[in-house]
C-alpha cells in the first residue's frame, strides 16, 4: 500500500503539479493572429454577443464547458476535509470529463460560511459555463444547494454524487435482477446508508418500478422507520412503517442488498437471511459493505457488484455523468431532468447486453464478456459509452421540452 500511496502522490506532483491545464484552441503565432484573438479583433464577438445573448456559444467554448464544485465537506471517503483538499478530487473529475466525453472542464473549490452563501457564489460565476457538476458536498446540505441552483441557474445543474451513483446503480441493479429472474416491482430492497447517494439511488430505483414500501433504509441507529422522530425532511421520504429495527431484521427474504455507507458492515452471515438468488451492491470505497469473496463464500447464487475496479461489475459513475452533460450541453438542455435520468440508465444497461469489442477486452485484461452473473454493467473505457448514453440523453432532453436546440446532425451520422 505505501507503494502505491508514493506511485499516487508522483502521478500527482510529476512532471508538472496537477491533473488538468489550458491549451489554446486558435493560431496566435502572427501579429495578426494576436490582433484576432485579442484587441481590436475581440470586439466584434462581444458586440455579436451584446445584441443576442446566444451568441456565445457561437463565439466562446461556453457551450463545451463544464464547472466541477465543490466545498470539500465530503471528499470521497474521506469525510469534510476542506475545499482545498478536494482539489485534487474536482482536478481528476475535469480529467474524466475530457478523456470520456471531450468536454473542457474546470475546477472551482468554494470557501463559504453559510449554504446560502455557496449557492449565491455559484449562481453569480453559472453563465460562464456550459454545465455544472457539483461534487463531494455533504448531506443533507447538497440537497438544498442542488435544488436551489437548478432554479436560480439557466444551464444544467447536475450533483454526481447523487444522480450518477443512482443511475449506474439502477442500470446494474435492473440487469442482475433480470438475470436472476425477479421483477424490481416485487424485489424487497435493504439499503444501508442514508445519505446523499442512498436517498438518490432509492428514488431513482422507485421511479424505475421499485415499490416505496418494499425499500428498508438503514442509517447509524437501524432501520428509518415512521415512528421515528429524529428524521430530516430527506430522511422522512424514506421512512417504512414497519417494526423491522435491524439489519438482521430487513435482510429477511430482501432480494437486494444496497450498500453505500461504509467497509464491513454487512456480516457473511446475514446473507443467508436474504431470499434466494439476492443481489449484493457493496459500493463504498475503496473497501466494500462486505468483501466479495467473502460474499461468494456464504452463497453461491447471488450476484455480487462493488465500486472497485479490481472486481468484476464495478459500480462507477464515470458509466454516466460525462456522457450525460454531453448529450445535455449538446442540444443546450436547461436542466437535466428525470427522463434524461432514466433515458441514462436504460442506454448503459443495453450496451451490457451486446457482444463486447475486442479493445474493451484488451483494457480490461479479459478473454471474454458476456452478459450474466459476471457482467452487468459495461466497462469504463467502452466506447460505445459516448454516442449512445449521449444520444439518449440528448433526445429525451428534446422530446421533454428543456432542448434549447434540435439534436446535432452528428448525432444522427452517428
Amino acid at each position: 500500500m505505501s507503494d502505491f500511496r508514493e506511485q499516487a502522490l508522483r502521478y500527482h506532483a510529476e512532471p508538472r503539479p496537477g491533473k488538468i491545464s489550458i491549451e489554446i484552441s486558435k493560431a496566435a503565432e502572427t501579429v495578426t493572429d494576436l490582433a484576432l484573438a485579442y484587441s481590436p479583433g475581440v470586439a466584434e464577438p462581444v458586440r455579436e454577443i451584446a445584441a443576442d445573448p446566444d451568441n456565445i456559444y457561437k463565439y466562446t467554448a461556453k457551450g463545451n464547458m463544464v464547472a466541477v464544485i465543490s466545498n470539500g465537506t465530503a471528499i470521497l471517503g474521506l469525510g469534510n476535509l476542506g475545499h482545498l483538499a478536494s482539489k485534487p478530487v474536482m482536478e481528476g473529475k475535469a480529467l474524466l470529463f475530457k478523456r470520456f466525453a471531450g468536454l473542457d472542464s474546470i475546477d472551482i473549490e468554494v470557501s463559504h460560511r453559510t449554504t446560502e452563501e455557496f449557492i449565491t457564489t455559484v449562481a453569480n460565476i453559472a453563465d460562464t459555463f456550459g454545465g455544472i457538476n457539483l461534487e463531494d458536498i455533504k448531506a443533507p446540505e447538497c440537497f438544498e444547494i442542488e435544488q436551489e441552483l437548478i432554479k436560480r441557474c439557466n444551464i444544467p445543474v447536475f450533483h454526481d454524487d447523487q444522480h450518477g451513483t443512482a443511475i449506474v446503480t439502477a442500470a446494474g441493479l435492473l440487469n442482475a435482477l433480470e438475470i436472476q429472474g425477479k421483477d424490481i416491482r416485487k424485489a424487497i430492497i435493504v439499503c444501508m446508508g442514508a445519505g446523499a447517494a442512498a436517498i438518490a439511488c432509492m428514488e431513482l430505483l422507485i421511479k424505475c418500478g421499485a415499490m416505496r414500501e418494499h425499500i428498508y433504509m438503514l442509517d447509524t441507529k437501524g432501520v428509518i422507520h415512521t415512528r421515528r422522530e429524529d428524521l430530516n425532511q430527506y430522511k422522512q421520504l424514506c421512512a417504512n412503517n414497519t417494526d423491522k429495527r435491524t439489519l438482521e431484521d430487513a435482510l429477511q427474504g430482501a432480494d437486494v442488498f444496497v450498500g453505500v455507507s461504509g467497509p464491513d458492515v454487512l456480516p457473511p452471515a446475514a446473507l443467508s437471511l436474504m431470499a434466494d438468488k439476492p443481489v449484493i451492491f457493496a459500493c463504498s470505497n475503496p473497501d466494500p459493505e462486505i468483501k466479495p469473496e467473502l460474499a461468494h463464500a456464504e452463497r453461491g447464487d447471488l450476484i455480487m457488484a462493488t465500486g472497485r475496479s479490481d472486481y468484476p461489475n464495478q459500480v462507477n459513475n464515470v458509466l454516466c455523468f460525462p456522457f450525460i452533460f454531453r448529450g445535455a450541453l449538446d442540444v443546450r438542455a436547461s436542466v437535466i431532468n428525470d427522463e434524461m435520468k432514466l433515458a441514462a440508465v436504460q442506454a448503459i444497461r443495453a450496451i451490457a447486453k451486446e457482444p463486447v469489442p475486442q479493445e474493451v477486452l484488451l483494457a480490461a485484461k479479459v478473454s471474454s464478456l458476456e452478459f450474466g452473473k459476471g457482467y452487468i454493467i459495461p466497462k469504463p473505457m467502452d466506447p460505445r459509452l459516448l454516442p449512445r448514453v449521449a444520444r439518449a440523453v440528448a433526445e429525451a432532453a428534446v422530446s421533454s421540452g428543456v432542448a434549447r436546440i434540435p439534436m446535432p446532425a452528428a448525432y444522427f451520422d452517428a
